[in-house]
């Protein structure tokens, strides 16, 4: 397979909290020294997973900041910086770039539904703004409205630096589409965990994972299997872990991989309003799984 410029395993990063809800430097720290024990590609701080709506533009800056001085050039870093005013944006990719990111993961605006047009002329400011690479983020699930392949073609073909899409539609028609039809520059992240395999099969490039959060190491694993055509590995990785790809989304990311993080020891658990603590009921779930895939705190060692 192809390897291009943006492919591979990138985790979609949690932001740790103390519990007076601000950024725990400390702990930011342990996720990034994890992230690269665990051979991961490309950190990507402050997207949806990192509760950016509820991040500062300084906290923004301040984390990938960060993110680029613990990873010390072992691991790409490349900034959320997403927004549904287009000047907001453009402001966000702007200090990313200033603040070190090699590259730009950029949501769909959400909740005013623009047009196709309004979609194109949104990324098209931020790709003009800045010099690093810009990944398109289509996940119409949370933002209200789907961005068209025709779309994403026409911009992947106006601008050199726009060089890749997170898929998240779980339209696999659309990604097939998109895959058959793009420029040889432009990569395909798979934007659900559960779905790396079948995207990877058709010829995708990787995944920007959740599940990386809690398995960076087995994600990295699953994804080099595809690279190398070892289907077997694929399927039995993909299988192991399929469950808690799953649970992941029992009630809305970030909350149930924030709850499992603090129960592996990596960070506090806590969030930012309006995200809550899981439900005993998925607390239940989610214990199980972890203690099925020897993941709790005092196990990492030997999983």
């Amino acid at each position: 397979m192809v390897r291009r410029v943006i492919s591979g395993s990138a985790v979609a990063l949690v932001t740790p909290f103390k519990a007076d809800g601000s950024l725990d430097e400390n702990a930011l720290r342990r996720l990034v020294d994890f992230h690269i024990q665990g051979g991961t590609d490309i950190l990507i701080p402050c997207g949806t997973t990192g509760e950016s709506p509820t991040l500062s533009d300084e906290e923004q800056y301040r984390i990938i900041s960060l993110c680029v001085e613990f990873s010390n050039g072992k691991i790409r870093v490349m900034g959320g910086a997403g927004s549904n005013s287009t000047k907001h944006a453009v402001h966000l990719a702007k200090a990313a770039e200033k603040a070190g990111a090699t590259g730009i993961l950029s949501v769909a605006p959400y909740y005013n539904k623009p047009t196709q047009e309004g979609f194109f002329q949104h990324y098209a400011a931020i790709a003009e703004a800045v010099s690093v690479p810009v990944i398109i983020y289509n996940v119409p699930g949370r933002t209200g409205a789907n961005i068209s392949v025709d779309t994403m073609l026409r911009l992947a073909t106006r601008f050199p630096n726009i060089l890749a899409v997170k898929e998240a539609s779980g339209n696999m028609t659309q990604i097939q589409e998109l895959l058959c039809n793009r420029p040889e520059h432009l990569s395909v992240m798979s934007g659900d965990d559960y779905l790396t395999l079948p995207i990877m099969a058709l010829g995708g490039d990787g995944v920007i994972s959740v599940a990386a959060n809690q398995i960076p190491r087995e994600m990295k694993r699953l994804v080099e299997a595809m690279f190398q055509s070892n289907l077997l590995e694929a399927q039995r990785l993909h299988t192991q872990y399929l469950n808690l790809m799953t649970l992941n989304f029992l009630e809305s990311n970030p909350i149930p991989v924030k709850y499992t993080l603090a129960q592996m020891g990596l960070i506090e658990l806590s969030y930012r309003l309006p995200m809550t603590p899981p439900s005993p009921a998925t607390r239940q779930k989610l214990d199980a799984e972890l203690k099925r895939l020897g993941l709790l705190k005092g196990e990492l060692a030997t999983a």
